[in-house]
């Protein structure tokens, strides 16, 4: 308690990068968790890890608020690298509902309170509990404790700016789409072949009202494709976990990089 009390400043930085990760993080900042236990947490994964780090003496001066901005903006930004990744499968499931007639009704995310496609949130669902049972979420806890490493609590600021910096944000972006597009593809494949055999019908049979026909029928073929495809689906996400832990430990590299270097 002595140790913690001479270290004040440096306890109080580690508690706002912790904190800040707990607000982007996938899983841990979900809206169902309730305010007081993230705090909770924060603050005692910021206790174990301030006597496991041993963080140099830090005063409270000008530079102190600084390192307090560094922090905050830490969490936010690799947490939210984290986050963006996952959101694919969402991404995957409302290329689905809108080639299978239901994106014209979205249902509450009660993890973050925005509206998500039904197919989305179904998905998104099972990546939850397949992130759980594979103790993905103890890779996000390892990604917090040993951003030390790559980013030391005493650097006064991140390279934000930094060309690598940014072509590594847009390629992860890229990467989220095109892992999206994978996850949906065979569901979206099918059905624009779907939209080629009543197409074809259409035009043979004009007493047919295709529109009457074709929505049933574009229903049962996904959900068929989904069921025949959910294990190739569990394959993607997780290689869509591995690519969510790279994600944040290439963005680590880089920021702690950037910033050793000098001006």
């Amino acid at each position: 308690m002595v140790t913690l009390l001479e270290n004040y400043p440096a306890f109080l930085l580690i508690f706002m990068r912790i904190t800040a990760f707990f607000v982007t993080l996938p899983f841990f900042s979900y809206r169902n968790i309730p305010n007081a236990h993230k705090i909770g947490f924060s603050f005692f994964l910021a206790w174990i890890m301030f006597f496991s780090l041993d963080p140099p003496a830090i005063g409270v001066d000008e530079q102190f608020f600084l390192l307090v901005i560094k922090e905050v903006l830490l969490g936010l930004t690799i947490g939210f690298s984290a986050y963006f990744i996952l959101v694919a499968i969402q991404i995957a499931g409302s290329f689905i509902d809108f080639q299978m007639g239901f994106a014209i009704a979205n249902v509450i995310d009660p993890q973050t309170g925005a509206q998500s496609p039904l197919v989305g949130q179904f998905l998104y669902t099972f990546a939850l509990l397949l992130l759980i049972t594979t103790n993905a979420h103890h890779l996000l806890l390892d990604g917090v404790f040993y951003s030390y490493q790559f980013v030391p609590i005493d650097q006064p600021f991140l390279p934000m700016g930094d060309k690598n910096v940014i072509e590594f944000l847009i390629e992860s972006f890229n990467s989220m789409f095109i892992i999206a597009f994978q996850m949906s593809i065979p569901v979206v494949g099918s059905l624009f072949l779907v939209d080629i055999a009543l197409g074809i019908v259409a035009r043979t049979v004009p007493q047919l009202n295709i529109f009457v026909v074709g929505l049933p029928l574009k229903i049962i073929v996904s959900f068929v494709m989904l069921i025949l495809g959910m294990s190739a689906l569990f394959l993607l996400m997780s290689q869509l976990f591995e690519t969510m832990t790279y994600t944040m430990r290439g963005l680590m590299e880089l920021y702690g990089g950037g910033g050793n270097q000098p001006n």
